[in-house]
């Protein structure tokens, strides 16, 4: 099954306290090209996403984006500085009992006081925090793959439709090209003849001549040629491998063999068929820009 380079899979789970969110994108591009938006905390699973990522995709310009919420867990842990507290009391019930102050101590008071609690950010563990990234990157994964088969399902239908056209027109110049031959070697011998008419050059050697020179407008080759390559891409096209690269010098190859019988086939109904056929080939070449 072949799969568009085009794709996007979005996953989101709460695991350990955590909501994770990730999100793969990725459009055209002729090799892997792996880029990430992280938080500053993730930055250590940076080359672990991008090994996951190129274990499933071959070619494609792919940008993860990951946000990480903390709804249960401790992202800091705070703990009171009973010491510099039981200091602050103290010296503050001695200054009351010497100025006779109204005593208003209270815990919003307390927490007011300089240096009284201390903010630790919370350790974190590593491998678990990796441990849950993967597993919601997998499913990520997942739904971005099912996309681009989706997609590329899609290109399938719409090359195969486009080769049948083309395989048309390759029955249409085969039926036509001996019909033409033929009626260009009785024009070219006609020609031949009355030119040399004078010469006392024998018959049989015009006649050779000018079937010999009328063979070069010939173009079984080229499409005998051109059912292979419309063969050989109908069977890559059910391939499971990465077939993007292969396909493309599909393209060039019948490009290049319609070129051969545009410029051999002097003939309004064969031109036709050649400027429709490289109008087909045009836009396969395009859809297979977009496969991986």
């Amino acid at each position: 099954m072949i799969k568009s380079m085009t794709g996007f899979g979005r996953a989101r789970e709460l695991l350990n306290g955590r909501e994770i969110t990730v999100e793969i994108r990725a459009v055209n591009h002729r090799y892997y090209e792996f880029s990430s938006r992280l938080p500053r905390s993730l930055t250590f699973t940076e080359e672990r996403l991008k090994s996951l990522l190129q274990g499933r995709i071959s070619r494609g310009k792919v940008e993860v984006s990951v946000t990480v919420q903390n709804i249960t867990a401790a992202a800091e842990v705070i703990t009171a500085n009973k010491e510099v507290i039981n200091g602050y009391v103290s010296a503050l019930r001695e200054i009351k009992d010497e100025f006779s102050l109204t005593d208003d101590l209270s815990l919003s008071a307390v927490m007011r006081l300089p240096d009284a609690f201390t903010v630790v950010k919370a350790d974190t563990d590593e491998e678990q925090l990796w441990s849950d990234l993967r597993a919601v990157a997998e499913k990520a994964l997942e739904s971005f793959l099912k996309m681009r088969e989706t997609e590329g399902e899609r290109m399938r239908e719409d090359i195969l439709s486009r080769l049948k056209t083309i395989e048309g027109n390759v029955s249409f110049v085969e039926e036509r090209s001996p019909i033409i031959v033929e009626s260009y070697r009785k024009r070219l011998y006609e020609r031949m003849r009355e030119v040399l008419s004078d010469t006392g050059i024998d018959e049989n050697r015009i006649l050779l001549e000018a079937g010999i020179f009328s063979e070069k407008t010939a173009v079984d080759e080229e499409t005998v040629r051109l059912r292979s390559h419309i063969a050989q891409f109908r069977e890559m096209l059910e391939s499971s491998e990465p077939i993007g690269r292969k396909l493309d010098f599909l393209v060039q190859e019948m490009n290049r063999e319609t070129n051969t019988i545009g410029s051999k086939v002097q003939d309004i109904e064969v031109t036709k068929i050649v400027v429709d056929q490289k109008s087909e080939i045009e836009k396969i070449r395009e859809q297979i820009q977009n496969i991986e």
